[in-house]
C-alpha cells in the first residue's frame, strides 16, 4: 500500500518525537497534524488517546483499530548530588538494552541531556560495578544519570521526581537496512504509521472506523481502557511489534504475524478467521502465534469485559524494547490486511 521509502520516512518522523508513558504532548500535536492535513476528524480524548473515526456506510456499527503512541522510558526518582540524577523504569526498559549514552530529561520547562553511566572498567572488586563486570546483571538502582547541572539548574528547568526519561534525539534516528528499519520505539510507531496509512486510503468502510493511537499502552493500556469503556465495539483490533525468539514458530520477514494468544488470555477466533479471510483477499500470508509475556490493548480490554471480541496483527522484530529490527513489507503488509477486512466487512 505504501511505498516503503514512504513508510521508512513516516516511521522516522513519529520516531523522533518525544512520546514517554503519560508526557505523550509532543506526538499528540504531531498526530493532529497529520489527520488535518489528510482532512480526517480528530481528536484527543480525556485519557490522551488520539482518536480518528473513518465514517462507514453502517453508522450504527463500529471497529477500533488502535497502535500504542506511548513509548517504554525510565522516571527520576531522585535527583542527587554533583548533577547526579536517579532514574527507575517506566515500562519494559532495561539500562543494559540502552547502553552508556545519552538519554534526555523531559523537564517542565526545558529539556535537559545527560548521560546514562555505568561506572568505570578499570576497577577492582572494591568497586560495586565489578559485580555488573562478571557477576549480576545491571539494574536500574545501579546507574545514574550524569548532567553536570547543579541542583538549582535542574530544579530551574523542572526535572524533578516524576519527570520521564527517553533515549536522546541524539541517537534516535532510524536505519535502514535493505528492506528492513531499526530504531528504538518501533514498537509502536511503527504501527502508528499504520493508523496514518489507513486514515489516507479508508474511503467509506463499511462500518464506523475509529483509528485510535493509544496513550499509556505500555504501563497498563490505560488509554485503551478508556476508550473501549465508552465507546460501543464491536470488534478491536490492536496493532502491535511480535517478538522474534527461538521459543516462537515466527519468521522474520514480510509476512504478519496474528495472535491467537498472549499473556492476557485467547484472542477471538471468529475475528481472527475474518482477519485471515481479509488478508487472503489481500494477497497476504500471516503467520499464527501464542505468546507469552506479552500484551496488547486488545487482549487487556478483551480480558476486562470492553469489548467482546479483540485480535491483534503484528509484525515480527527482533531486538523487542530495545534497538527493533521489523521487514517494512510486514508492516505494510498489516495496513492492507486492515483495508481489505475494512472495505468488505458485514454492514449488516
Amino acid at each position: 500500500m505504501l511505498e516503503f521509502d514512504r513508510l521508512f520516512q513516516t516511521i522516522a518522523e513519529l520516531v523522533m518525537l518525544y512520546s514517554p508513558s503519560g508526557v505523550e504532548s509532543e506526538i499528540n500535536q504531531g498526530l493532529m497534524e497529520k489527520f488535518a492535513a489528510l482532512g480526517v476528524n480528530a481528536w484527543i480524548d480525556r485519557a490522551d488517546n488520539v482518536i480518528a473515526l473513518i465514517p462507514g456506510r453502517n453508522r450504527q456499527k463500529s471497529i477500533a483499530i488502535t497502535a500504542h503512541k506511548d513509548e517504554i522510558g525510565a522516571i527520576v526518582k531522585t535527583i542527587g548530588s554533583q548533577g547526579r540524577v536517579e532514574v527507575r523504569k517506566l515500562g519494559g526498559a532495561f539500562p543494559w538494552v540502552y547502553g552508556e549514552g545519552v538519554v534526555d530529561l523531559l523537564g517542565d520547562n526545558h529539556t535537559i541531556s545527560g548521560i546514562l553511566s555505568f561506572g568505570s572498567r578499570h576497577v577492582s572488586h572494591e568497586s560495586p560495578q565489578k559485580a555488573q563486570q562478571e557477576d549480576v546483571s545491571l539494574k536500574w538502582e545501579d546507574v545514574w544519570i550524569e548532567t553536570k547541572c547543579t541542583t538549582e539548574e535542574l530544579a530551574e528547568a523542572g526535572i524533578r521526581p516524576g519527570t520521564r526519561m527517553v533515549v536522546s534525539k541524539h541517537r534516535k534516528q532510524p536505519i535502514r537496512l535493505k528492506d528492513w528499519i531499526g530504531s528504538y520505539t518501533l514498537d509502536n510507531k511503527a504501527s502508528v504509521a499504520i493508523l496514518l496509512g489507513l486514515a489516507e486510503c479508508l474511503t467509506e468502510p463499511a462500518v464506523n472506523v475509529y483509528l485510535v493511537a493509544s496513550a499509556k499502552e505500555e504501563v497498563g493500556a490505560i488509554g485503551a481502557l478508556y476508550f473501549s469503556q465508552r465507546q460501543p465495539l464491536d470488534a478491536l483490533i490492536a496493532l502491535e511489534i511480535c517478538p522474534l525468539a527461538p521459543e516462537y514458530p515466527i519468521a522474520d520477514g514480510e509476512n504478519p504475524v496474528l495472535l491467537v494468544q498472549d499473556g492476557y488470555g485467547i484472542y477471538d477466533e471468529g475475528l481472527n478467521r475474518e482477519l485471515r479471510v481479509a488478508a487472503d483477499r489481500a494477497g497476504v500470508q500471516v503467520q499464527l502465534a501464542t505468546i507469552s509475556g506479552f500484551g496488547s490493548d486488545a487482549s487487556i480490554a478483551m480480558k476486562f469485559g470492553h469489548v467482546a471480541r479483540a485480535a491483534c496483527l503484528a509484525f515480527p522484530t527482533q531486538n523487542t524494547h530495545g534497538f527493533e529490527i521489523a521487514h517494512l513489507g510486514a508492516i505494510d503488509n498489516c495496513a492492507l490486511i486492515l483495508k481489505a477486512y475494512c472495505d468488505e466487512l458485514s454492514d449488516e
